[in-house]
């Protein structure tokens, strides 16, 4: 019931008719062995459609895990498939990848090498403190845990607070005073969404599998922090 990603910023000058060119028909494959397993391995994108605003797709992902496997180690082939979606908002171009962290940011860097040809094509978006704090302010009352950083208290390095009732605690207003909010769980009541949301524009939503409505969501509420942030 947890659908994750996270909302990526192009940092290049470029358009998505050329996103879409630079994608369309994309594929490449490697030969890969070790002693007597050979296998081929394939990273393509699939299922590439563009529509007004945006162009989407599947970005599908070839790698070798190793396995314990009768009393010895064994290489096995694994894919990975995530769904990508670029979107026009204003003048900005956004990327948003619906897959954990660390698989979004692999995703996205070997996207910018695909359309740009180098890494640094597509950044990691940014929401501020006080963006993030009016998310929780426009949720007060459904808010559920908050996680503080770059806290200036000497040998203390992240504070955080659990509870349904955090509007009305001083400690929130304490902690927003010697720290920055870095993340936040929150229900969107107007979705029914129980959503948690880092400055880094990581998003997962915690009662949600359909990945269509994910990136309607994350469009529609998200990418305008971002935008606040970048004005």
């Amino acid at each position: 019931m947890v659908t994750a990603g996270k909302v990526f910023k192009i940092a290049e000058s470029t358009s998505l008719p050329s996103v879409a060119s630079k994608l369309k028909g994309f594929k490449t494959e490697e030969d890969y062995e070790e002693g007597d397993y050979k296998f081929t391995l394939v990273t393509e994108v699939m299922n590439l459609s563009a529509r007004e605003n945006t162009v989407g797709g599947v970005y599908s992902h070839d790698y070798v895990l190793h396995i314990f496997h009768r009393g010895k180690i064994v290489p096995l082939p694994k894919t990975v498939e995530a769904m990508f979606n670029f979107a026009q908002h204003k003048k900005q171009l956004f990327l948003t990848v619906v897959e954990k962290k660390r698989i979004a940011n692999f995703i996205a860097n070997k996207l910018s090498e695909i359309i740009f040809e180098k890494l640094g094509g597509i950044v990691e978006a940014r929401i501020s403190p006080e963006t993030l704090k009016g998310f929780h302010t426009k949720n007060p009352e459904d808010t559920k845990i908050t996680f503080f950083d770059n806290v200036d208290i000497p040998n203390v390095d992240k504070l955080s607070l659990y509870g349904p009732d955090l509007v009305g605690t001083t400690l929130f207003d304490e902690y927003s005073k010697h720290g920055d909010l870095w993340y936040i769980v929150a229900r969107a009541r107007e979705y029914g969404y129980v959503v948690g949301v880092t400055r880094d524009a990581s998003v997962t939503i915690f009662n949600l599998t359909d990945k269509n409505k994910y990136l309607e969501y994350v469009t529609k509420e998200i990418v305008p922090l971002i935008l606040e942030f970048s004005r």
